[in-house]
């Protein structure tokens, strides 16, 4: 009793270090400019939806969304079809050298963004690609196909080689043991690895900021809002990184449904 007291109170503890961040956000989000600099934090104050009124009328923010949802969406879903295949084929048939394969998924994940983003810039300047979505998405592809790759190999490794086996007996292919037997198994561990790399991939600030001024994702835009005027805004930046942070909680909260009914179906 007491060791499930002690563990349930250092469980309440990290989850309450993990959202103060987040709900001094929210609070400042609604809080005047006055009321956010007051050196006694304000618990009690008047609400006011002026710093969302502030982004949600800028066109940037727009030209942002937009952008975003693009160049992501386009790199997840190339990711995802060349990323799942490439871990269901390491994971089965263990190439030659799949282990170092494994370490040099992983170790993309190492590199600072701007390790990246250096050498596609003159790439892209000698093709005439640069400060476009083209061009950013193709920079996104090395971080959202390892990610899943790496993430992808112990989801396909947890199926059981005897449903598969069983499967090819009974006549199914390479490719019917894959899309029938392997996804279907695998697809909760796969999904969390889907989810990781769109946050991460979402959250992208300094690749974005590295190749475009006019195609500009969600990140950027939210960070230019630090110079606005002479003051920092503080109320604004609150209001933007809470609508940054709402898309990938939509995603989460879709594929988190998308299981659950897969599940209850079956």
């Amino acid at each position: 009793m007491k060791k499930n007291l002690i563990s349930n109170s250092i469980i309440f503890l990290l989850i309450l270090f993990a959202i103060t961040p987040i709900l001094f956000a929210l609070l400042g989000s609604f809080k005047e400019l006055k009321d956010i600099i007051n050196p006694i934090p304000k618990i009690i104050f008047s609400p006011t939806l002026e710093n969302y009124i502030t982004v949600l009328t800028t066109d940037s923010i727009l030209r942002g969304i937009q952008n975003s949802t693009i160049i992501v969406g386009t790199s997840l879903l190339i990711g995802i079809l060349v990323g799942i295949p490439a871990a269901y084929a390491i994971a089965r048939y263990k190439p030659r050298g799949s282990n170092d394969l494994r370490f040099f998924y992983l170790s993309i994940r190492f590199m600072p963004p701007v390790a990246i983003a250096i050498p596609f810039i003159g790439i892209f300047l000698d093709l005439g690609l640069y400060d476009t979505k083209t061009a950013i998405i193709i920079t996104y592809l090395p971080v959202t196909i390892s990610s899943i790759i790496w993430l992808s190999i112990p989801a396909f490794e947890s199926v059981p080689k005897d449903i598969e086996e069983a499967a090819g007996i009974e006549g199914c292919g390479y490719f019917g043991i894959f899309t029938k037997i392997a996804l279907p198994v695998a697809s909760p561990s796969l999904i969390g690895a889907v989810i990781f790399t769109f946050v991460i991939t979402w959250n992208e600030l300094l690749i974005a900021l590295s190749l475009s001024s006019r195609n500009v994702t969600l990140p950027v835009v939210a960070a230019s809002f630090t110079s606005l005027g002479f003051e920092t805004p503080w109320g604004v930046i609150n209001a933007s990184a809470i609508l940054l942070a709402i898309p990938p909680l939509l995603f989460v909260g879709i594929i988190i449904n998308f299981i659950k009914k897969y599940i209850s179906n079956d």
